[in-house]
């Protein structure tokens, strides 16, 4: 049986718009009611905020010493996009970074890419404002819902860098950081198309 890799992709692509939508009401509307779990379940329920979450530790624990500076500078600056979002300002690109957050920074993983720690942290901090941007344009205004998503942000950090750090301990497991890396940025490539 020869199979069309051609289809296989286009079909795949297809279901990418429904993800670009990052909260689809799975969560039976409880992220817009309730302060703290609001802001706790909002970074959990949209595949583009969850993956790069997690993809920020795999390539902390990866790829720098100071493994815990990348991870603070995305909580941090997440923080500042959801207050800057709360007031009310939109940047139009805003969705466009999200996705390609997923691209870039899958890229970074899936070639273990080895960056100053600063640098990394530069580079995850820029795009955490814009998941922070389109946190905060959803969000109740509290800081128990701010204080929930910084909360639910650190804890899928730990997830990733939990996973980067079983990355390291064998030359066997190097290959999964492609996998993971490719996923995620064909996700990321897959929500880039889908907003177009």
């Amino acid at each position: 049986m020869r199979i069309n890799v051609k289809a296989v992709a286009v079909s795949v692509l297809a279901l990418f718009p429904m993800l670009v939508y990052a909260h689809v009401g799975n969560d039976g509307g409880t992220h817009h009611v309730l302060s703290f779990t609001e802001g706790f379940i909002h970074p959990l329920t949209g595949m583009d905020h969850l993956v790069a979450m997690i993809l920020v530790g795999v390539w902390s624990a990866m790829n720098t010493r100071k493994w815990w500076l990348a991870p603070l500078a995305f909580a941090g600056l997440l923080l500042a996009g959801a207050l800057i979002g709360m007031a009310g300002v939109t940047v139009a690109a805003t969705e466009y970074l999200v996705a390609a957050s997923l691209l870039v920074v899958g890229v970074m993983v899936a070639l273990r890419l080895k960056l100053r720690a600063v640098t990394g942290a530069l580079i995850i901090g820029a795009f955490a404002i814009f998941h922070g941007l389109a946190h905060g344009s959803e969000l109740s205004h509290s800081a128990a819902a701010l204080s929930g998503m910084v909360i639910a942000t650190a804890g899928l950090h730990l997830v990733g860098l939990g996973i980067g750090y079983l990355l390291t301990l064998s030359s066997t497991n190097r290959w999964w950081a492609g996998v993971i890396g490719g996923g995620s940025s064909l996700l990321g490539v897959g929500l880039l198309s889908s907003l177009f």
